[in-house]
């Protein structure tokens, strides 16, 4: 037991000091003044994100803070198998086998047998040597440029590529080139430029998530061959439910398997909790398990997570019923807004962004479309360029053809409220 005298001079010891109360106030104090005009400009713009509280399960019906029931058109939720019976089952089956968590890194103590049992089945569908798991795709992006490339190397990067890509590049050492979007004759400028260089990566998104367009796979795979360069594609916005039976965007092209790297994710059609891939060549996922930062240093996915990605793979490969119906609910979208005279980007993928141009009008749009009972989010900079703003409507499997239309019937009236259409 601590002494009398003990516990007194340790209140002493801990007493912080009143200099220390005001240096720390007045540090604060000067934090946020210079952080206000900042956050004020953000709001004035009509850029400011605001983060609302769902208090339901992930689904095509949600509630929002205030308990009122809308439609949901803006998650990444393509096969509508975030809340799926079978899937959440396969979770909670996994929580009582396997625990809630490892509390380690993999290479620790960490790897449990549906670690390995996941990577396999990512492998197979992949038609991939090998698969390592990573806590996100984020953290895969983040991993992979900086354990493969030297300074020795080049990696040339579509210049609407995602963050991750962004700044998982930026941790690398090698030469860095960024080609115009889409544009084969600039990257293949780029490949002549960097012609020198050990190794040749070139990176890109399969799917670009802000204008659901998809790479021109055809052309890099052959620019690839042409000028001895590696392909990475980061394929978030299409594994699962893009592909005659999902296998992503070179299944789109009938390339399949034709691209080096992919990189992909748990978090969205694959069940929709969170995690993160990298599959590709034996050795390189070898290598990944021995250098890559973001996976020795973080702990293993949780169970439940691994199980539902496990359990989603299985749903798929069984049936393309869920494939099927996110396509042919894209199909009516699309129709139907561009009848009544919006202009949607994209290139039949999904994600089909409303056009709409100014930041402040994205975001009323999207507040009306709330009040009417749909739930979608403006996109505006610096998510999207300037003058590029625009509502992101995201088709899921589980749309009903009636919640299609009650969408596009809402848009067509708060549109013409705004005069965005006559």
């Amino acid at each position: 037991m601590i002494s009398f005298i003990q516990s007194y001079n340790m209140r002493i010891i801990f007493k912080q000091p009143p200099w220390a109360k005001c240096h720390l106030r007045s540090s604060m104090s000067s934090l946020a003044a210079v952080l206000q005009p900042e956050l004020e400009s953000i709001k004035s713009a009509g850029t400011w994100k605001s983060e609302r509280v769902i208090t339901s399960p992930q689904s095509m019906k949600i509630r929002v803070g205030n308990g009122k029931e809308v439609l949901n058109f803006c998650a990444n939720n393509y096969l509508g198998l975030s809340n799926n019976e079978e899937v959440v089952a396969a979770a909670k089956l996994a929580l009582d086998k396997y625990g809630a968590g490892l509390s380690s890194v993999r290479f620790i103590c960490g790897t449990q047998e549906i670690h390995k049992e996941l990577e396999d089945k990512l492998s197979a569908f992949h038609k991939r040597q090998d698969t390592i798991l990573y806590a996100s795709c984020f953290d895969a992006n983040a991993g992979i440029f900086e354990t493969l490339l030297t300074a020795d190397d080049a990696v040339i990067s579509d210049e609407l590529n995602h963050a991750s890509i962004i700044d998982g590049i930026r941790l690398c050492k090698a030469t860095r080139y960024r080609y115009k979007h889409r544009d084969m004759a600039d990257l293949e400028e780029k490949l002549k430029q960097s012609a020198s260089s050990r190794l040749k990566l070139i990176a890109t998104d399969g799917i670009f998530s802000m204008d659901g367009t998809v790479a021109p796979l055809p052309k890099i795979t052959e620019l690839a061959k042409k000028y001895n360069a590696l392909t990475f594609v980061d394929d978030c916005h299409a594994t699962g439910f893009f592909g005659k039976t999902g296998r992503g965007t070179e299944e789109y092209f009938d390339l399949l398997p034709s691209i080096d790297i992919i990189n992909s994710t748990l978090g969205k059609a694959l069940g929709g909790a969170a995690g993160g891939y990298t599959t590709g060549p034996k050795e390189l996922v070898d290598l990944l398990r021995q250098r890559s930062r973001p996976y020795l240093f973080s702990n293993s996915l949780p169970p439940p997570v691994v199980a539902t990605g496990i359990k989603v793979l299985d749903l798929i490969s069984d049936s393309t019923k869920f494939l099927e119906r996110v396509s042919s609910n894209t199909e009516h979208f699309r129709s139907a807004m561009t009848s009544a005279g919006f202009t949607l980007s994209g290139d039949g993928h999904p994600i089909c962004p409303v056009m709409l141009g100014d930041a402040k009008l994205a975001s009323a749009f999207a507040e009306r479309m709330l009040n009417k009972g749909i739930y979608v989010i403006g996109f505006s900079y610096p998510v999207v360029p300037k003058g590029k703003a625009r509502i992101r409507v995201q088709i899921s499997a589980a749309h009903t053809t009636e919640d299609i239309e009650r969408a596009v019937d809402a848009f067509i009236q708060i549109g013409k409220e705004l005069k965005v259409i006559s």
